[in-house]
């Protein structure tokens, strides 16, 4: 493996050359910058991280932390966060948090430890009066993403309330009078926000669900599954449709509906916030409300990076459309309804 000295050697210049050109400390000429560049490759040669970050005040890796393990959902933007800060020339160290406050507020302290150059994260709930004033406190140039905070700080998320609302509101179009809806995580942005958008959509569609057909399925699918039992067990009129706020839970509420032989949509229509790869192959199709997640990933990074280069702007708070998949399991065919 190559040398510092090694690389000066064989580009024709001095190391202190060298080094402004990996640690872009100073402007060098385009061709020596290119000889430079071809002497790294031809040596072999591979920079200190440590040596690097104490030159440059930068580590060269973003912090990403977030509840990965239990919604399919943050898979597809890790991926997303992790494809675009490579593309940007960033490592992403990424910690779980759970959606544990307690868990959070550790992890994002040893991240900033590490002296990460920026941190992107999906609050736990109660972020606002913990993790949020840590990051920025530490100087870290933060962004949120998914879950929105009053907090003053770089966020992008999603559409909530209005695409629930749609779901909502196709179901009432189809004749539906008892809707029942799986709501998330209680205390976070996004589940406030699409309980305002179902029961906006129930309110103009002159109806009310009944309290015993709106559940808390915790984002959770075991949760959801077990709502969803002790909803259609109940001694009372069953829901004719549901509507299921995130992916996670819908898994539980399909599995729920399969242990009480209901069929959807024949027996129950259902709809859902959050889609699937795999959505157009179940038997009936989902109809969802698709969020780009990599719409969501990538955008974070890039506010992210330009924080760490030195924007200074005011908040930026940007909202990520989301598509209306619509497929079967609403049930139009059966009803004789469309869209």
């Amino acid at each position: 493996m190559g040398t510092m000295a090694d690389v000066a050697a064989a580009a024709g210049v001095s190391i202190s050359t060298v080094s402004h050109v990996l640690n872009e400390t100073r402007r060098v000429d385009p061709r020596t910058r290119d000889a430079v560049l071809a002497a790294i490759e031809s040596t072999g040669y591979r920079r200190n991280a440590l040596a690097t970050a104490l030159a440059t005040s930068r580590s060269g890796v973003l912090a990403l932390s977030i509840s990965a393990g239990r919604n399919p959902y943050f898979g597809p933007l890790m991926r997303a966060i992790e494809s675009r800060a490579s593309e940007l020339g960033y490592t992403l160290m990424m910690g779980d948090s759970h959606d544990d406050p307690e868990i959070e507020t550790r992890l994002v302290g040893s991240l900033l430890d590490r002296r990460v150059d920026g941190m992107i994260l999906a609050p736990a709930p109660h972020s606002e009066a913990g993790t949020i004033p840590t990051v920025r406190r530490a100087g870290t140039p933060l962004v949120l993403i998914d879950r929105l905070s009053p907090a003053d700080v770089d966020q992008v998320a999603s559409e909530g309330a209005e695409p629930v609302a749609r779901l909502t509101a196709h179901l009432a179009e189809l004749g539906h009078r008892r809707i029942g809806v799986l709501t998330g995580h209680p205390g976070i942005q996004s589940t406030i926000e699409r309980i305002q958008g179902f029961t906006g959509a129930m309110t103009a569609a002159g109806l009310r669900a009944a309290p015993r057909h709106i559940r808390c399925g915790d984002s959770r699918a075991d949760e959801a599954r077990r709502q969803t039992l002790a909803m259609f067990r109940a001694r009372a009129p069953r829901p004719t449709a549901l509507v299921v706020l995130n992916n996670e839970m819908t898994v539980g509420t399909m599995r729920a509906l399969r242990e009480l032989q209901l069929r959807v949509p024949d027996d129950v229509a259902l709809v859902a916030y959050d889609d699937f790869e795999w959505s157009d192959l179940f038997s009936p199709g989902l109809t969802a409300a698709a969020q780009n997640v990599d719409a969501i990933g990538r955008r974070a990074v890039d506010l992210l990076v330009e924080r760490i280069g030195g924007f200074d702007g005011p908040r930026r708070v940007e909202r990520v459309p989301t598509a209306f998949h619509h497929r079967d399991s609403c049930g139009c065919e059966r009803l004789g309804g469309g869209v």
